[in-house]
């Protein structure tokens, strides 16, 4: 009598597969609307920042609150 094997699985679609992940155990918050996401300009030299302390602030704080990864956390907050 042969042992039971499990199946094994390619996965050869792999943005299809990384978006699955990003979706996966959606859920939706509620935001303060007066919050500011991009970053006002430095006025220096190089690249000006995208995205504002305290939008990297709270994308960390949800990271840890529901201990994601890196990945899953910027498909939560997208």
């Amino acid at each position: 009598m042969s042992s039971w094997s499990p199946t094994k699985y390619k996965t050869t679609n792999w943005s299809a597969y990384n978006d699955a992940l990003k979706r996966r155990g959606s859920l939706t918050l509620w935001f303060d609307p007066e919050m500011i996401w991009r970053a006002p300009p430095t006025g220096k030299r190089g690249r000006q920042p995208s995205f504002s302390d305290a939008a990297i602030e709270m994308c960390l704080t949800m990271k840890v609150l529901f201990g994601l990864p890196l990945r899953q956390t910027t498909g939560f907050v997208q």
